[in-house]
């Protein structure tokens, strides 16, 4: 998935605070030739072996290894190994980089959290632990982050230099005429060919089910029978194929702004752009209401009027001011900084100005929210790998859409009917996996995580990234679910302002009482 797709499916408000945190402490080591136990400072040793006790053969050293718990900036810090390829056990391993916040009161457990991407940092995002759950939920759990296989602290995956991404980042994604669509392809195979011979072995191996995998393996490392989960939008589809694989280690599990492990990438996509459309035409009608909207005081002529905008950028950026390698606001760039401020309804005052000012002929505003989201600093470094590590993990999970150009085109006239703004960007969103070096590994599958304990799924009615229907088909696939509709606006529910759903989301973590079987905020 690029631009909107070759950004991420993850929760931004909190991941831009958690990236303010200092980094250090868990650093990332290259893969090595074979597993190693790791001795324990955290005095977990028997409850560890017990919780690892079912792996038997080449797999138990991982499983009965011990976490060396170190002070580190973001909390406590530790490494856990894993197998590049867990079919060869015995072959290469690599460190993941964990972290944990301890329980500030009486501790019932660990609670594993992740905040998207693919190729959020779970360790920012569990060092911001007062921010992304509830005071009382804080007491009650040690909150654990990882950065998966890949990421950042572990075994970071990188393609390309800076001013490279920058290029990709960019480029016009909707392309309107053959030499756009050449020019598209062309970025998409550099980036692909740059992933092949810059990337190494690990490549081939950061699909989902893999870091699932994993997460079964710090389960046992931190000494739980069970896996307590919290999931927001592609941590999702990671907490679903973990309940999947081992359902009987489900412990409480929440997932909040769902994506769906059984949908194409044709599917997503269109989903997607009709989820973006809809919060689009929200934030439009609010704008336009409001009395003060540069695009005007009626909501459809302003959605023209910013769609011939946006068209004019393909043609003529407009100057950005501020950043030592960008100097002006393309479509790409552009698209991302209206998408960013479409996660969190507290961001459309912002977006709002952004667009002032842009539509006047500066647009420094929206470029920085299009860096925000990006992860991108204004010196031209990126803080985060996400922007490469996110297509690793999409063409693994998922083949690329069939047919070429001419289905590109046919899925971008009927994805445009839905959503004019977006469609056709997101139709073009899978041609970067059309000539991936790894083939995928997965596709779209069913979850039924058949035995498993309640899994509570929470979706936002106007969710742009993750939309409402995806958490109504997960809930509808689980065995057994509890499903938290939210009526609402932006990306994800829980910790966003609604008493309702945060109330029945802690009751759960906390004392384990159920939801009922749908509960409407």
């Amino acid at each position: 998935m690029k631009n909107i797709a070759r950004s991420r499916l993850t929760q931004v408000a909190a991941l831009a605070a958690a990236s303010m945190l200092a980094v250090g402490g868990c650093s990332t080591s290259s893969p090595t030739s074979s597993a190693s136990s790791d001795s324990s400072g955290g005095g977990a040793a028997s409850a560890s072996s017990a919780a690892g006790a079912a792996a038997t053969g080449p797999l138990s050293a991982f499983y009965t290894q011990k976490l060396d718990w170190k002070s580190c900036d973001e909390g406590e810090c530790a490494k856990l190994r894993v197998p590049i390829d867990y079919a060869k056990p015995s072959g290469p391993s690599i460190e993941v980089a964990v972290n944990r916040m301890r329980a500030t009161g009486t501790k019932k457990g660990s609670l594993v959290v992740n905040p998207g991407g693919p190729g959020g940092s779970g360790v920012d995002y569990a060092a911001a632990a007062d921010q992304i759950v509830s005071k009382s939920v804080r007491e009650s759990y040690d909150i654990v982050g990882f950065d998966p296989r890949g990421v950042q602290r572990s075994a970071a995956i990188t393609c390309v230099d800076d001013a490279t991404l920058d290029q990709f980042m960019g480029s016009d994604p909707s392309p309107d005429d053959k030499s756009e669509q050449n020019a598209l392809l062309a970025g998409d195979k550099k980036f692909a060919d740059a992933c092949k011979k810059n990337a190494g072995p690990l490549l081939g191996h950061v699909s989902t089910e893999e870091v699932a995998k994993d997460m079964d393996v710090l389960r046992a490392a931190l000494g739980e029978q069970k896996l307590n989960f919290l999931g927001k939008s592609y941590g999702t589809m990671l907490g679903a194929t973990y309940a999947d694989l081992f359902a009987k280690k489900v412990g409480r599990m929440v997932l909040d702004g769902v994506l769906p492990p059984d949908l194409s990438m044709q599917q997503i996509n269109e989903g997607q752009a009709t989820g973006f459309e809809k919060a689009l035409d929200a934030y439009l009608a609010d704008c336009a209401s409001g009395g003060k909207c540069p695009l005007g005081s009626d909501a459809a002529s302003a959605k023209k009027k910013l769609q011939t905008w946006l068209a004019g950028l393909d043609a003529k950026p407009i100057k950005a001011s501020g950043d030592k390698r960008l100097s002006t606001l393309t479509e790409g760039w552009a698209i991302n900084g209206i998408a960013a401020s479409l996660y969190n309804q507290a961001q459309w005052g912002d977006l709002t100005e952004a667009l002032r000012s842009a539509l006047e002929g500066d647009g420094t505003q929206l470029l920085n929210a299009g860096k925000s989201y990006a992860e991108r600093n204004d010196d031209g470094t990126y803080r985060s790998n996400v922007m490469q590590v996110i297509n690793a993990v999409t063409c693994l999970d998922r083949p690329a859409p069939a047919g070429g150009v001419a289905a590109y085109e046919k899925d971008a006239d009927a994805f445009s009917k839905k959503a004019p703004t977006w469609g056709r960007q997101m139709a073009w969103a899978g041609a970067v996996c059309a000539d991936w070096p790894v083939k995928a590994t997965g596709k779209p599958h069913e979850v039924k995580a058949s035995g498993s304990a309640p899994i509570v799924v929470v979706g936002t009615t106007r969710d742009p990234a993750t939309p409402y229907e995806w958490s109504e088909r997960l809930a509808g696939e689980l065995q057994n679910s509890r499903f938290i509709s939210y009526d609402g606006d932006g990306h994800t529910a829980y910790g966003r302002g609604s008493q309702c759903v945060d109330d029945a989301v802690d009751h759960y973590l906390v004392d384990g009482s159920e939801p009922a079987k749908k509960t409407t905020c």
